[in-house]
């Protein structure tokens, strides 16, 4: 019996993000025929088991084993599987096996249960808990929730319902059997659990990165694993989908073997996508059982290739200017390692203070040089070697390099570490736990560093500080980015690709505008030095952040409206906090936030505001040129792209929730039959419906780098996809760099097409053999073009 992920192959995505509170498994029924005449073949939906109470995104799930009643429900979800097969489209569905949400214990029946009863709970096993006798608390859970150490006296027992609940302020903890006797005090005493300050350095369990109300869970165990999938078990036997994206696999003990066994259990034809964050220079390991990653690598190629690289050394002395530093390569490596230190001192502290008690349980402690190694000398070596390693994991099969080579230059650099490190080889040589907490918080140490705190900061070109991009690296040649793509049509051809995200920190378009200041670097640093001048921020290395932030979402008519100032508003705030130098999650500066929300007034009421719109105005056929460029190439390139719900129109989404709005798909339903349509809708739609026309051409087929000729060639990024080298019947042109064309233009550069007579999907005008740049995209900055 053939499953539906053969009938209905995956060949273009479209991702909504689910919401019970304003977009259901009803309301994307309802969007059905309208992504089928779009010409994606495959809805993929943000995750959609029962989730908190309330929450947006549904990456907090408290229960795996049923789907969302606030969504409609298994069967709702049935109803959305059996509309899309009637068009012979398809599921993909987005699954978190690393964590639960815990803020409300009540909401999760596996949390409550296992701190109800502690280690007797058949629970207590899902969860990574910390009980050892030295953990901190007594060897009891350590929940942080109190806001002091002396909350514990706000503590009562609430006897409101069925059973008696310790309280503190709005939560509600369980209470064991025969434990309820005497004061509230003396209640949580007797618990598995103690209630601990916030910022007591005290954990009790694995967390998500630094997120305490979310609990991680050990699907390393077979028993865990089948409880966690068994709504997705429930999806493959039932043939409801088609599809499953993982959410951040790094988190997990074993990233590989749960791969594998996820494999096994949605069968070998089903599109298997992972969010494993590549760095520069890192394979995907071709021994994971997966079709590919979820696109970040190719989000960070496509922003690259549009940047001129002449802008870096003005950007670079503007940086400087503002922040003390340049924000060249040198520069955010040597941030890294120090904000990595900061960060596994602070935030991380409780995981590798387990991570330290754990080598040191493995291996005693001893090494012939060091009989008696201390717990401090062995956390400084690991904290030294995790800031060095470049990479979430180092566990993956092509960086099994990587690690002896970064302890050997740590030994090198400091040798009074050998003995500790000594420790720490044997521990990751012989114990698999420590060898698997050892992993996890190098993701972690990782993306606190440097998603949360160094790209936040750099600002000598935002638009580049993406979820694994390299904002040292300024630009990406044509001819690297063609090997590099071809690469990717031959090893991974159905690997997602995506240009936006519910966690990218700005949208495909917001990218694209702020790139194009690396083709006007000496107008935007005269701009910015007269703004500055004008309207001083209050730190100017956070104003360097934000004027290139408010000149990616500044309205191209000027008209700065209540809505955009709220949008801009909150995410100044969510930036200021994430950023940390001068207010911070933990530590908020209500002054210092205020003065910059006060100067955000400023600009949009004042001068400066206005020179924003001119310079925005003036710029705009140069932005719009590279949105639809990245566009395009990323529609008809290697793998299966990704459109985010809306981005088939412009978007000025900055970042979460900012780029979960609720989208208005009533206007881009009306724009199917209308004739005359924004140039972004016309690319989407026409580069979709190629794509699911001649689907041998991409999935399987070839990538032909073609060049142009001619004074202009360089300004133009052109392949040809087709079944084979000798069978391309599919072009796609991109402009670049169109500032610096000028006056000349596109002067005598022409293109060689394949053989063949040729259509333009968006222009529906004809070519053949070898044609001008000027004629070919004179109309539109961009050609979409298909072999009649």
């Amino acid at each position: 019996m053939t499953s539906a992920a053969d009938r209905f192959p995956v060949t273009a995505t479209y991702r909504l993000q689910m919401r019970p509170d304003a977009f259901t498994f009803a309301d994307a029924v309802d969007l059905v025929d309208y992504l089928d005449e779009l010409g994606v073949s495959h809805l993929y939906l943000s995750p959609v088991l029962t989730a908190v109470d309330g929450s947006t995104h549904g990456y907090d799930v408290t229960d795996p084993s049923t789907v969302s009643a606030g969504l409609g429900g298994r069967s709702g979800l049935e109803a959305l599987a059996d509309a899309v097969r009637e068009r012979g489209m398809g599921l993909v569905v987005d699954i978190v096996p690393n964590h639960v949400g815990v803020a409300d214990a009540r909401q999760n029946p596996w949390w409550w249960d296992a701190l109800l009863h502690g280690r007797k709970s058949e629970y207590a096993d899902f969860f990574d808990f910390d009980t050892a006798a030295d953990n901190g608390a007594d060897g009891k859970c350590a929940l942080p929730v109190l806001a002091s150490g002396s909350d514990g006296r706000e503590l009562t027992v609430d006897r409101s319902g069925a059973e008696p609940m310790l309280a503190y302020y709005d939560k509600r903890f369980p209470i064991a059997p025969d434990t309820d006797a005497g004061t509230a005090a003396d209640i949580h005493e007797r618990q598995s659990y103690r209630l601990v300050p916030w910022d007591s350095g005290l954990i009790g369990y694995r967390r998500f990165f630094t997120v305490s109300d979310l609990a991680a869970v050990r699907v390393e165990d077979p028993r865990v694993f089948d409880a966690v999938h068994s709504q997705v078990a429930s999806w493959i036997s039932d043939d409801l989908v088609d599809g499953i994206r993982v959410d951040h696999p790094d988190g997990l003990a074993r990233p590989s073997e749960y791969l594998s066994r996820l494999r096994t259990l949605i069968g070998p034809h089903r599109w298997l996508v992972v969010e494993k964050i590549l760095a520069e220079d890192e394979p995907l390991d071709a021994t994971l059982p997966v079709d590919g990653t979820t696109g970040y690598d190719a989000l960070n190629e496509l922003a690259a290739v549009f940047l001129d690289p002449r802008g870096e050394e003005v950007l670079s002395a503007l940086s400087r200017t503002f922040t003390g530093a340049d924000g060249d390569a040198e520069w955010l490596h040597a941030q890294e390692h120090l904000l990595g230190q900061q960060v596994l001192e602070t935030g991380l502290a409780p995981e590798v203070r387990r991570l330290v008690r754990v080598i040191l349980q493995a291996t005693g402690g001893n090494t012939p040089t060091s009989p008696a190694l201390t717990e401090t000398v062995l956390h400084d070596a690991v904290v030294a070697v995790v800031t060095q390693v470049p990479v979430y994991r180092t566990d993956y099969a092509p960086l099994s390099t990587m690690l002896p080579r970064i302890i050997g230059r740590v030994e090198r650099s400091d040798p009074e570490l050998a003995p500790a490190l000594e420790v720490l080889v044997q521990a990751l040589a012989t114990d698999s736990e420590s060898a698997a907490r050892f992993g996890q918080v190098c993701g972690a140490a990782t993306a606190k560093t440097v998603e949360d705190l160094l790209f936040y900061r750099a600002a000598r070109l935002i638009s580049l500080q993406e979820v694994g991009g390299n904002p040292g690296r300024f630009g990406l040649t044509p001819s690297e980015f063609h090997l590099s793509w071809a690469q990717r049509a031959r090893s991974w051809p159905q690997a997602m690709t995506t240009l936006s995200t519910h966690d990218t920190k700005r949208s495909e378009d917001v990218r694209a505008r702020i790139g194009v200041l690396s083709q006007v670097p000496h107008v935007w640093a005269d701009c910015v030095t007269e703004w500055e001048s004008a309207a001083p921020s209050p730190d100017p290395a956070i104003g360097a952040f934000l004027w290139q932030t408010l000149f990616g979402a500044w309205p191209v008519d000027g008209v700065v409206t209540d809505v955009l100032r709220t949008r801009l508003q909150n995410y100044i705030r969510k930036a200021l906090r994430e950023n940390g130098t001068r207010t911070a999650w933990t530590e908020v500066d209500e002054e210092f936030e205020n003065a910059v929300l006060t100067w955000l007034d400023t600009v949009c009421d004042g001068p400066c505001g206005a020179g924003m719109s001119e310079f925005v105005a003036g710029l705009e056929p140069h932005f719009t040129s590279d949105a639809l460029g990245q566009k395009l190439l990323q529609l008809l390139g290697p793998g299966i792209p990704d459109v985010y719900q809306g981005t088939e129109l412009w978007d000025d989404s900055l970042v979460d929730p900012d780029n979960r709005r609720l989208v208005d798909y009533a206007e881009r339903r009306r724009l199917l039959g209308a004739d005359d349509v924004p140039a972004k809708f016309a690319v989407v739609r026409a580069a979709l419906q190629l794509r699911r026309e001649r689907p041998a051409s991409f999935v399987g087929g070839v990538y032909v780098p073609l060049r142009a000729t001619g004074p202009a060639a360089h300004h133009v990024l052109a392949y040809g996809r087709g079944p084979g080298v000798d069978e391309v019947d599919v072009v796609a042109a991109a402009s670049r760099h169109t500032v610096s064309l000028g006056a000349d233009g596109w002067g005598d550069t022409v293109l060689a097409l394949p053989p063949g007579e040729w259509i333009d999907r968006l222009t529906r005008r004809q070519f053949t053999g070898r044609v001008r740049l000027g004629d070919l995209v004179d109309e539109l900055p961009v050609a979409v073009l298909s072999r009649l």
